[in-house]
This record gives structure tokens, sequence and C-alpha cells, in this order.
């Protein structure tokens, strides 16, 4: 991987960010509902609600509110929540945080057991093994985070009482507590992505274990466990890293229904709060740091293609 490329790619993703910014802020000047209002209440006076337009800058022509707004984006300044009254950026990166502890553990525990899955369904091809896998996947997929979250939340939670319902205790303050509130809901999203991204594993695998060069390998005398994980796996989990860095973004931003159910304040929940209060400034950043995000993890998975495939070159 070239500094050049490395140049095109960190432009790009400016440019992104650039066009992202724009698309958001025209979105959030044609809501239907004033801020003002909102803020202040309908019996507001229309003094009262003019001096707020005036102190929140809302009486700016939108060109200039929007470049107050990107410019103080790009040296880290988003704003101050007109809900709370305190920086949007603290608020928000600490919901970030809270959303990327859940998605860690998500992720970690979805490739555990999704990658064996699939390697198994692969090998196992047209046996009992592969159609109770297919048959696992196709559950997996059927059924929406709501429906699993309240199975386990009936079992594990009420019938059992094993693990705590709701809440979220940050791991740095007691980390066994922590854990315990993070089973379930870790459990919820990794259910479902373990479905389609075993699904993916086994699809690529099938095709690899097939080609020339595992033949070739085969012939060689090498052992099965060395060219399934060595050669196999490493061609086949291509595709595969494109699905897990969408994955990160649907982690971040569309589980909202999952935290709301078992109270995780992440920045999906944030974002709800922050649109029924038309909370501009909140509403804005966290759109900006979901998109960064995005940005930063297809990077990433563009490194990771060119460290399992060394022919694959970025110029």
């Amino acid at each position: 991987m070239t500094p050049s490329y490395l140049f095109k790619r960190l432009l790009l993703v400016i440019y992104t960010l650039v066009i992202v910014s724009l698309l958001v802020f025209g979105i959030t000047q044609i809501l239907p509902a004033d801020a003002a209002v909102t803020l202040l209440g309908q019996s507001a006076t229309p003094e009262a609600l003019e001096a707020l337009r005036i102190k929140l800058g809302l009486n700016e022509p939108a060109w200039l509110q929007y470049w107050h707004w990107l410019t103080g984006v790009f040296s880290g300044d988003f704003g101050t929540s007109m809900r709370t009254g305190l920086p949007v950026a603290t608020t928000l990166l600490d919901a970030l945080g809270r959303s990327l502890i859940l998605a860690a553990f998500s992720l970690t525990l979805m490739l555990a057991i999704a990658i064996p899955l699939g390697i198994l369904s692969a090998v196992k091809r047209g046996k009992a093994a592969d159609l109770i896998v297919s048959v696992l996947s196709y559950v997996g997929v059927s059924l929406p985070e709501f429906v699993t979250a309240t199975l386990l939340l009936l079992l594990f939670a009420d019938v059992w009482q094993l693990l705590p319902a709701t809440g979220y205790v940050p791991l740095t303050e007691n980390f066994w507590d922590g854990i315990s509130h993070l089973v379930l809901p870790v459990i919820t999203v990794s259910l479902i992505m373990v479905a389609h991204v075993s699904r993916m594993v086994r699809s690529e695998m099938v095709d690899v274990l097939h080609t020339d060069y595992i033949r070739a390998a085969r012939l060689k005398g090498l052992s099965r466990r060395r060219v399934l994980l060595r050669h196999a796996l490493r061609n086949g989990l291509l595709p595969t890293i494109t699905i897990v860095a969408l994955d990160v973004g649907y982690l971040l931003g569309g589980i909202v229904v999952v935290e709301e159910i078992f109270a995780i304040p992440g920045i999906g929940r944030e974002l709800i709060v922050a649109v029924a209060s038309r909370d501009l400034p909140a509403i804005q950043a966290g759109v900006m740091i979901l998109a960064a995000t995005y940005c930063v993890v297809n990077f990433l998975a563009d490194l990771a293609y060119a460290w399992l495939d060394r022919r694959i070159q970025f110029s």
C-alpha cells in the first residue's frame, strides 16, 4: 500500500464527510418543527422565541449557519446541545464509547461462532451438519432483534433470573457486573450477524475448496487443518471482511432497538432522543460521527484485504 494511495483515501474520506455534512445539515434545516418552539413550548411568547433563535444562531442565513457549524466540526467543536446545554461532543462520544463496547463484544462473539460454523458447513457440504447450520442460520435471519431480545429477557432474566434485565454498568466501575449487563444484548446482536456471516463464509469456502491451488496443497501432503486454515480460509474470508465492515456501521447506528430494550445509553439511543427533541447540534454531530466511523472501518477493511491476499495492490 503506497503513500499515494493513503493520501487518496484521506482525500476521499474528507470529501465523503463534507458531502454527508451538506446532506445532514440540509435535512435538519427542512424539519417541520421549530427548534425554538420545541425547546420553549407552544405557550412561549414571540419575544422569547425570537431571543432564543438569536442566541442559537437560527436567525442567520442557512449558508452562514452551515459554515459556522462545519468549521466548528473540523476543529472538534460540535456545538452545544439545545436539550441539555452541555457540549454535544462530550455527550455523544461517551455514548459512542458505550456502543463501541457493545459492538466489540458482539463482533468478537459473532466471529468466534460464525467462522467455525461456516467452515464446518462447507467441509460437511450436503451432510447433516450442513443442514443443521443452514436451518439455524435461516432461523437467525428470520428473527428480528426485538423478538430475540424479548425471548432472552423472558428466559434468562424473568424465568431463570440468571442475568439482569436492563441497565448499563461501566466496566471501569465494576467489571463483572458490567459484563453481566452486556451478556443479553451482546447475544441478541450476535445471533443476527452469525446467521448471515456464517452463510457467507460457507459460500466462499465451498468455492475456494474446489480451486486448483487447494488441490495442489492437498497433493503436497499438507494436513487438512493446514489447508483449511492457512490456505482456504485466508482467501475465503475476503468477502466476509466487507460484510463485517458493514456490520460495524449497523452495530453503531442500527441497534437502536437493542439499546432501547436493554436501556443502554448508546449513540443510537442518543440520536433517537435528539430527533424527538429536535436537538439540531446533537443530530448533526451524531450523523457525522457515524459517517466518520464508516469511513474508518472501510479503510481498515482495505488494509485487511491487503494483509490477507498479498496479490492485492493499492496504488
